[in-house]
């Protein structure tokens, strides 16, 4: 492992769960970080915490995600390190969901992982520095039954992840895709007494991030799994 490279990290879909801990991390790691979400109102506490600073946008949309990258130049400069952590899921069998409600989720889920992946790789180029971090899911490499619109998307941003990572890391650019094979850990998900660590804590799979920052160029990962101990694979 090598020291920190990067300053400044825009993570993209920041909720309470993951994106607060990678938050957290980075900013003990001496980094300054956006916080970027499609409703920013609610992340003051977080920005406060890390001293950061929050930006609304829908990562689907491609004018707000040019506008996003604009402000965080102003505010922070281009960021070195982004991540992409938005998703979207709707769930039934195949012959009744609903057509909008499934392009919605590729595009949140997919598309705007590539919206927001050609924003950093511009400012990255130039430089010939940089790291993309894609979060995936079980449904990265899985197709549950009943959840086909997000198997979808996380297919498509695992193979926009490969590809970019095949192209832009002998130019420099770290880019690197994490299958989170399990449930996350939250106030609404606690694990059951009798079967401790069931779920993915957020916090240790920020410290798996913060790995794939650190690791040195001869030795790049371009995807991590990571999967409770109970987990069947």
């Amino acid at each position: 492992m090598t020291d920190m490279p990067y300053r400044t990290a825009l993570i993209v879909g920041v909720g309470s769960g993951l994106s607060a801990s990678l938050a957290r991390l980075f900013a003990k790691n001496g980094m300054k970080v956006a916080l970027g979400a499609r409703r920013a109102d609610g992340l003051a506490a977080l920005a406060k915490e890390v001293g950061g600073k929050t930006f609304a946008c829908n990562s689907a949309d491609p004018d707000e995600v040019t506008k996003l990258f604009t402000e965080v130049d102003a505010a922070f400069g281009a960021p070195d390190v982004v991540v992409y952590n938005a998703s979207y899921r709707t769930r039934g069998p195949v012959a009744e969901l609903v057509p909008d409600e499934v392009a919605k989720s590729i595009a949140v889920s997919a598309f705007g992982g590539f919206l927001v992946a050609q924003q950093a790789v511009k400012r990255m180029l130039p430089k010939k520095n940089g790291a993309i971090i894609f979060t995936g899911a079980s449904a990265s490499v899985k197709g549950y039954a009943q959840s086909a619109p997000f198997a979808m998307g996380k297919f498509a941003l695992r193979g926009l992840a490969q590809s970019m990572a095949r192209e832009l890391q002998p130019q420099g650019i770290h880019v690197a895709h994490v299958v989170i094979d399990g449930g996350i850990a939250s106030a609404q998900r606690t694990n059951p007494p009798d079967k401790p660590d069931s779920f993915l804590d957020p916090d240790a799979i920020a410290e798996s991030y913060l790995h794939l920052l650190q690791q040195h160029r001869s030795a790049w990962a371009w995807e991590i799994e990571l999967r409770p101990w109970l987990e069947k694979f």
